[in-house]
């Protein structure tokens, strides 16, 4: 029996991923690293096998208990703006859930330190990330309404679910200078933030688009 196709070679073909890139530059995100990432990580891997030939559509995907893989355009987007304003060593990503963000991500930065509240999704993340090679990332089973106090301060943040009020917990985790990108407001569409923290603790504010996330919960899950 084979093992799973991280190349993607069969399951896609490369005009479908040009399309999809395409599709990104059209929509504003010119960074070509990022570009390059989501054109070469085979996010067939990260979704279920029946939903495996949707995985270059720009679109969000189902990935089980209530979640969803993020839409390829928002993963760029976030992660675009993360580097954007030069190298970022460390990265705290709460809201790990399959893996794809933490995946496009990983070359780009030093150091990924994960949080993922249910822990089958951890635990699949994690697989999928060993098989492709990934070994710049620390995952853990956790509240990501907490951040990683015993491992901050981080250079950047980025959550993958939507919170009502952005928590202090991780802006209190951020370096000065560190950004955090978070979807803020409650369900059906949420405002994409990026907040910059400065000296005396004060936070720039910048909006990068409407959104849809999953609400950010609290607790965990076995």
């Amino acid at each position: 029996m084979s093992g799973p196709d991280i190349s993607g070679i069969g399951m896609t073909s490369a005009r479908t991923r040009d399309r999809l890139v395409k599709r990104l530059q059209a929509g504003g995100i010119s960074n070509v690293d990022v570009l390059e990432r989501i054109r070469n990580v085979p996010r067939h891997l990260f979704v279920d096998e029946a939903l495996a030939s949707r995985a270059y559509e720009d679109t969000e995907l189902p990935i089980g208990h209530s979640q969803t893989i993020s839409q390829p355009y928002v993963v760029a987007r976030k992660t675009e703006a993360l580097i954007s304003a030069g190298p970022v060593k460390k990265v705290l990503e709460v809201g790990t859930g399959c893996g794809y963000q933490t995946a496009v991500l990983a070359p780009l930065v030093g150091q990924i330190h994960g949080i993922e509240r249910i822990a089958p999704l951890l635990h699949r993340a994690r697989q999928t990330l060993f098989e492709l090679g990934i070994k710049n990332v620390r995952l853990k089973h956790g509240d990501g309404w907490k951040g990683w106090p015993e491992e901050a301060p981080f250079d950047g943040i980025l959550v993958a679910a939507a919170a009502e009020t952005t928590p202090q917990d991780l802006i209190d985790q951020l370096v000065v200078g560190g950004r955090l990108i978070i979807p803020v407001g409650g369900r059906g569409g949420q405002d994409l933030l990026q907040l910059t923290k400065r000296a005396g603790g004060t936070i720039e504010r910048e909006s990068l688009g409407l959104v849809s996330f999953v609400p950010l919960l609290e607790g965990k899950i076995r």
